[in-house]
């Protein structure tokens, strides 16, 4: 299984207070096309974060400091959202419970299998990488709405409620052939053909 990953796809946050197991980790990850940063305790990768990584944190559970446990709930109190996988030789039914319940993606006991451990990165990665397409597009389709006066808001609003020009014109007490005007001025700005158009810039800015 060998990657060829762009600059964009990501990098696997390692952290593992075990030297060994950081350096045969980061060498089978480098080796397989995966970009990794390593940490030897989840403190230290807390000190360093930026919000412009992105990626995801393959986590020991159990750590000198702060456990795997407790880094999920630091992520989630500092609005962190990279995908958590956690590698540990001490799992027990009831960590795994906790580390899913807190938003792990998935939980795999030392030694892993090279093949699982590369196919659930593979995974955490692509779903880092929709994430921040998501806010994109967002991001995005608010700017272009933003062009809108708030009458032409109005009208896309219920355009994209499924109701027809004659009804929205009866609605809001406005002629059929004013709507008509307002929804093409509406599709301009928006850059948008079809009312399909319309309603998926309106839903992915909501």
């Amino acid at each position: 299984m060998q990657t060829n990953m762009s600059d964009d796809e990501g990098t696997v946050f390692l952290i593992d207070d075990d030297a060994e197991v950081r350096d045969s980790l980061a060498l089978l990850l480098s080796n397989k096309g995966f970009r990794t940063q390593l940490f030897a305790d989840a403190d230290s990768f807390l000190r360093a974060y930026l919000p412009t990584w992105h990626g995801c944190i393959l986590t020991d559970l159990k750590m000198p400091g702060m456990s795997g446990l407790e880094l999920q709930a630091a992520l989630r109190e500092r609005d962190i959202q990279l995908p958590v996988v956690v590698l540990t030789g001490f799992g027990d039914v009831a960590s795994v419970r906790t580390a899913l319940k807190n938003g792990a993606l998935d939980f795999l006991e030392k030694p892993a299998e090279d093949d699982i451990l590369l196919d659930v990165l593979q995974n955490a990665l692509r779903i880092d990488r929709s994430r921040r397409a998501s806010i994109t597009e967002r991001a995005v389709a608010s700017g272009r709405l933003a062009r809108l006066t708030p009458r032409e808001r109005e009208i896309l609003t219920l355009l994209a409620a499924g109701q027809q020009n004659i009804d929205i014109a009866a609605q809001l007490g406005i002629s059929p052939r004013t709507v008509e005007a307002h929804r093409a001025r509406v599709m301009e700005k928006l850059g948008c053909a079809s009312l399909a158009d319309l309603i998926r810039v309106s839903s992915a800015a909501s």
